[in-house]
Formats: structure tokens, C-alpha cells, sequence
């Protein structure tokens, strides 16, 4: 089996830092990605090890484990590496029999592997009692996917059911969107991810036929004939809690806004934005011979 330097892997150093280690996981993670790489099995190789690497290093606690236990030898990538040298397996060893990973890494973080606390006398991957003789824990790959929901389901929040696709299977399951989540928020489903990990739900809003997003505030666009913006008038706007009467004013102009306060989205904390009202001056269409004399009439005064 040969030892495998996640640090040479991920192209960083021992004394990087975490976020460090992560902005570089996420630097390859994109380049070789298979969707970045369709049929390539280089690539895709490439892919696992990094994201092999990345849950080692990524999680600060099997890093110091992984540390620990290079420190023990002088190990470099590709040399080979024999559990039984440490004690374990009378010549051979044990892995958990996860394909995701490799030999290497089943064999000290794998439920089957070898416990790190007999090889450093304690204090790493000691069982769980109750979990029947299990070894180290192992804490699966988090997943991140997106939902997308309507801007009422936002404001009002809502339950709503997400397929998950699992290793044979598609399953469902409930998910509670709370009231005034914002965009770009993350919902948590522990336990979800790959192989146990969590997964995360980005929070994005659909199109809106009505509305436009800013923040917690709402835009929306109305038309008006010429001669309601001349003389002024009312419209029903829709809200997100129902419809209400507007005034619109006297030689308002296109692109003139009204703010209606309050009335906008909210966020988790109860704030609540306001709802602006975009006009746009629209002429008909289509004039009948009245309307037509009269437009003439109006250019006549008005020159």
C-alpha cells in the first residue's frame, strides 16, 4: 500500500491554515471536476484524490490525527506502507471496504482500519462505546446542492419535500424552509451528505412575474396610460400580503417611483423592507379617429 501526502496532493504546505487549505482544495476541485472533464479518467482520479485529501486536511481533527502519524515516520507520497511494521495485522492490514477512498486512508480513518490510539498509545480513534467494537469514527463528505422556492414560500416559509439521489435510489424527503430566509443562505440537513456528512441547501429565489428582489426590499413595475399620469389616478398593487390602493399623483413621470413602506420582503429577524413602485408611461397601442384628434389637438396646444 503506499503512504499518500495529502499536503503534496493539494499543493500546500504543513503550516498552511485552514482557510488556506480550503481556497486550494477549491482551486482544483474545479479544474479537474468531472463536469470540467467529461470522460476523462485522469481527471477524474485526480478528483477523488483531492477530495480525499481535502476530507483529511479539511477536517481539523483527522489532520492532526493524519499529522501525528506522519510524524511517527519518515513517510513521503508513493513510498510504500505497511500497517504491520506498526503492530497491526500480523503482515497485513484491514480497510473498511469504502471505495471512495483509498487503501490508505480506509486503513486509518475507515471503520475497518487500524485504531491510531494503539499505534500513538491513546488519545486518537478511540471506540465509541455501545457501537459494538467500530473503531474511529469517521465523519462522511458534506454536500452542497441548491433549492429554489418562489419569494412568497420565502416570506411566508414553508415545508416543502426535496429528492435526494442516494447510491441506489431516489429518495425524498421534508424540508422546512423558515419564514424570511434570504437568498444566498444555506439550510443544514445533518446527516444527509455523502456518506453521512451534511448537506447544505443554497437558498435561490425564482423569477417573479411581479417582483424584483433587493435585499428585504421589493420593486415592482406599473403602466399608465398618458393621461393617468397627467391627471393622476389609483391603482390595485398586488403585495406579498395581499392587494391595497395606490395614488398615483399628477405628472408623475416614467421611471418615477412611489415607496410604499413596509410592505416589502422581511428577513429572520423581523425587519421588514419596503415595496417601491416603478411607473412606466405607456401610449395605446392602437388610437380610434377620437383619440387620434385629440392627440392632435394636444400637439397643436402643446407646440
Amino acid at each position: 500500500m503506499k503512504y499518500k501526502d495529502y499536503y503534496e496532493i493539494l499543493g500546500v504546505n504543513k503550516s498552511e491554515n485552514q482557510s488556506e487549505i480550503k481556497k486550494a482544495y477549491r482551486k482544483l476541485a474545479k479544474k479537474y471536476h468531472p463536469d470540467a472533464n467529461p470522460n476523462n479518467k485522469d481527471a477524474e482520479e485526480k478528483f477523488k484524490s483531492i477530495n480525499e485529501a481535502y476530507e483529511v486536511l479539511g477536517d481539523e481533527k483527522k489532520r492532526k490525527k493524519y499529522d501525528q502519524f506522519g510524524s511517527r515516520a519518515d513517510f513521503s507520497n508513493g513510498a510504500d506502507f505497511d500497517p504491520s511494521q506498526f503492530g497491526f495485522g500480523g503482515g497485513g492490514y484491514r480497510t473498511s471496504g469504502n471505495g471512495d477512498y483509498s487503501d490508505f486512508f480506509n486503513s486509518i480513518f475507515g471503520n475497518g482500519g487500524f485504531d491510531m490510539g494503539d499505534l500513538f498509545g491513546g488519545g486518537f480513534g478511540k471506540k465509541q462505546s455501545g457501537c459494538g467494537g467500530c473503531g474511529s469514527t469517521q465523519r462522511g463528505q458534506d454536500v452542497e446542492t441548491e433549492i429554489h422556492i418562489t419569494i412568497e414560500e420565502g416570506f411566508e416559509g414553508i415545508q416543502k419535500k426535496v429528492s435526494l439521489k442516494t447510491a441506489n435510489d431516489m429518495k425524498k424527503i421534508s424540508v422546512k424552509i423558515p419564514s424570511g430566509i434570504e437568498e444566498g443562505k444555506k439550510i443544514k440537513l445533518s446527516g444527509q451528505g455523502k456518506m453521512g456528512g451534511d448537506l447544505y441547501l443554497k437558498v435561490k429565489f425564482k423569477p417573479h412575474d411581479i417582483f424584483i428582489i433587493e435585499d428585504i426590499h421589493l420593486n415592482q413595475n406599473i403602466d399608465l396610460m398618458p393621461w393617468e399620469a397627467a391627471f393622476g389616478t389609483e391603482k390595485i398593487i398586488q403585495t406579498l400580503t395581499g392587494k391595497i390602493k395606490v395614488k398615483i399623483p399628477a405628472g408623475i413621470q416614467t421611471d418615477g417611483k412611489i415607496k410604499i413602506a413596509k410592505k416589502g420582503y422581511k428577513d429572520m429577524k423581523g425587519n421588514v423592507g419596503d415595496l417601491y413602485i416603478r411607473m412606466r408611461i405607456m401610449n395605446p397601442t392602437v388610437l380610434s379617429s377620437a383619440e387620434m384628434d385629440l392627440y392632435k389637438k394636444l400637439m397643436e396646444v402643446h407646440e
